[in-house]
Formats: structure tokens, sequence, C-alpha cells
């Protein structure tokens, strides 16, 4: 049975795959184009969930999640970048999560820690920024998904699929969904 840190870092690591596996069935110009109604890009829901973790995460345990030098407002800005410049930015929030997570222990998960200066347990904190997280990667799958319109390879059970797939289930473990993932779509 895998620990409660493991079980959360798994559905992290779900999360941060369903993304990649977004961004890699688009172009370097669709990574900056606005979705649909005016939405915000890719780029930049990737920017702000990168300020987001390093925030929470630089020093998780010690110090406020929302860090005096983050630029929260400037992550909403539109950009063009490149995907070598968009992962780069991405997986400087992803190792400060990732690091933070690698030296917590379930012992640890009735701690406190503190966000703009309310006080919450390491759990609370943690289960926040998974829905967060959660919440944002779905954003940037609906817009890819609308940028590559009847291009798109399915991340997730294809409509029409539902009764063969619930006949074999394979990916409801984040681990195995990461490695299907990984298996089945074209990666940077």
């Amino acid at each position: 049975m895998p620990s409660m840190v493991e079980s959360i870092r798994a559905e992290y690591l779900r999360y941060k795959t369903l993304a990649e596996a977004a961004i890699a069935q688009l172009s370097d110009a669709e990574l900056w184009a606005q979705g649909v109604e005016q939405a915000n890009s890719i780029a930049t829901i990737c920017w702000h969930v990168s300020g987001n973790l390093q925030s929470r995460f630089t020093d998780f345990l010690t110090s406020d999640g929302e860090k005096p030098w983050r630029a929260r407002e400037e992550e909403f800005r539109p950009r063009a970048v490149t995907r070598a410049e968009l992962l780069s930015k991405w997986n400087l929030g992803w190792d400060a999560l990732l690091g933070a997570l690698a030296s917590l222990a379930d012992g640890q998960l009735a701690n406190t820690v503190t966000i703009r200066g309310q006080r919450l347990s390491v759990l609370e904190a943690l289960l926040r920024s998974v829905t967060h997280v959660s919440y944002h990667v779905g954003q940037v799958i609906y817009v890819a998904k609308s940028l590559r319109g009847a291009d798109w390879k399915y991340l997730t059970i294809p409509p029409g699929q539902s009764d063969a797939y619930n006949k074999a289930p394979a990916f409801e473990k984040a681990d195995a969904h990461r490695s299907a993932l990984a298996e089945r779509t074209d990666r940077p």
C-alpha cells in the first residue's frame, strides 16, 4: 500500500503527464495561441502553474507559500515562447514541488504551513494544490483539443470506447495512466 504522500505525488505526476501529452500534440505557435473566446494560451497557463508551484513549494514547511518574489500578475501576460522555453519554465515549478514531496513523510501531513498568512495542514495544502493543478491541466487539454480539432489524440478514454475500457480498465492508478500516456503519445 503506497503512503499518502506517494499517492499524492502519483496524482500530481499523472496531471503533469497529461499536460505534457497535450503540449506534445501542438506546434510551437499553438503553445502561445489564445484558446476559444480569448482564453489564456497554454503558455500562459503553464507559466502560472509553474509560478504557483515554485512559490508554494520553495521552503514549503518553513515559509509562507505566497513568496514576496512571486509576480503572479506577470504569469498571465501573453507570451510567445518556444517549446523548449515553455518546458523549461514548466519544469522549474515541478522541480520545486517534487523536491518538497521527496522530503515529506506521512507523519508530517498534520503539521501546518502558511499560505497568504492562512494556516493549513500540510495535507490541506497538498490537496488544495493538486486540485489547482488539475483545474489548470484541464484548461491546457481543453485549449489543446480545440486547437487540434479532428487531429486530437485522446489522453483518456476516447468517445465511444467506455464499454470496452470498462471490461479491462487499465488506467485507474496514476502510475499506470502515466506510463500508458508516455507510450502512446509523441513526446518532444
